[in-house]
């Protein structure tokens, strides 16, 4: 998992959020008797009567397409938010002001809408960090982007540096994207019918393994940092699980059934410390999007892909997105952008990627 830190409020104060570009509302914990709550009080948000009433179009933007349902114009502007791994969050839209850094050092602090949540379900199989909640970066209205474009503060894009070693940066507007290097793909507005549009979708894209084709192609990719793992539909996990299976025979590479971290491990002749102990023994996967007649490539070597679990273990950080609930999408997450800047550009509608050093700010 990837937090970020911001302030909220005056006095400000510090909220730790899981980074999320899957999805566009911001929240965080509630004091105003919460339930599912997983931090202490003193770390929620209290709100002072600064609720968002249903009039505002603030509140519009939360539910476009559809309309906020209000007895009042004076109610208070409640959401909902489900997300993919069957988590949720039902509160109330507030108004506060966010402490922002500029990169010459000095502050902003716009007044940005994000909900207070008093109503947390998390699903029991993950449950999330300790975070006070979630820092929505998607492309819809309510995302915190959006608002600060809305506000004249920043271009329409932003990025992240996932370091391997955890840690790495989050940023707003164009200034750090190197001039050279980027690759770049279009972004696709998919029409889903499970999904409103506002993914980061990329595609359709082929997938090499080893530098050679699969035969498997036309696929159509979520960029989505609240996710901790990559996940593919079942024929394109199917087709990796076989691919990778294969190059492993002969290997000192065993199954092993009773390590439950993920769905598959290997056992080597000892317990492993890190993933580049076996590394050789695994081949990168790329994923080819052609763009009119050019090319871009994501590479994505084994250690962006593998895990070593607590008991010394390598296991695939690549799961079956179907049996998941996610149907034919195919999901990139956190595992898979380690070690590169990744570049979410609205305003040419075109994602970016390039090889970084996560560990070092950006001058």
């Amino acid at each position: 998992y990837y937090s970020v830190s911001l302030q909220i409020g005056n006095p400000p104060k510090d909220f730790t959020f899981d980074v999320d570009t899957g999805s566009d509302l911001t929240w965080v914990q509630c004091d105003a008797p919460c339930s599912g709550c997983t931090v202490r009080t003193e770390l929620q948000y209290k709100p002072k009567s600064n609720t968002v009433p249903c009039s505002d179009p603030i509140c519009s933007a939360l539910h476009w397409p559809k309309k906020p349902e209000c007895q009042n114009p004076k109610d208070q502007c409640d959401y909902e938010v489900e997300y993919a791994d069957q988590g949720s969050s039902i509160g109330a839209l507030v108004v506060d002001q966010f402490s922002l850094k500029l990169l010459d050092g000095s502050s902003l602090v716009p007044r940005l809408a994000f909900g207070c949540g008093y109503d947390q379900h998390f699903p029991s199989a993950h449950p999330p960090p300790a975070t006070v909640g979630v820092l929505g970066l998607g492309k819809g209205k309510i995302s915190i982007l959006t608002q600060l474009v809305s506000a004249g503060l920043t271009r329409n894009v932003l990025g992240h540096c996932l370091s391997s070693k955890g840690g790495g940066f989050l940023f707003f507007g164009d200034n750090v994207i190197p001039s050279t290097g980027v690759s770049w793909t279009t972004l696709v507005s998919p029409k889903y019918k499970y999904f409103f549009n506002n993914h980061y979708t990329t595609g359709p894209a082929e997938l090499l393994y080893n530098g050679k084709p699969t035969g498997l192609s036309g696929l159509k990719l979520i960029f989505d940092s609240g996710s901790t793992y990559t996940y593919f539909n079942s024929k394109t996990y199917q087709a990796i699980v076989n691919l990778i299976g294969n190059d492993l025979k002969g290997k000192p590479l065993k199954d092993v059934k009773e390590d439950k971290t993920l769905a598959i491990c290997w056992k080597g002749a000892k317990p492993l410390k890190s993933v580049l102990e076996v590394k050789n023994s695994f081949k990168t996967l790329t994923i080819n999007f052609k763009n009119g007649r050019t090319n871009s490539q994501l590479q994505i070597p084994p250690e962006s892909y593998l895990i070593v679990s607590k008991t010394g273990n390598v296991c695939l950080g690549i799961l079956n997105g179907s049996e998941v609930g996610l149907h034919d999408s195919n999901v990139i997450g956190d595992i898979s952008m380690q070690g590169t800047m990744v570049i979410y550009d609205n305003e040419k509608q075109q994602l970016g990627w390039v090889s970084a050093d996560c560990d070092k700010l950006p001058k």
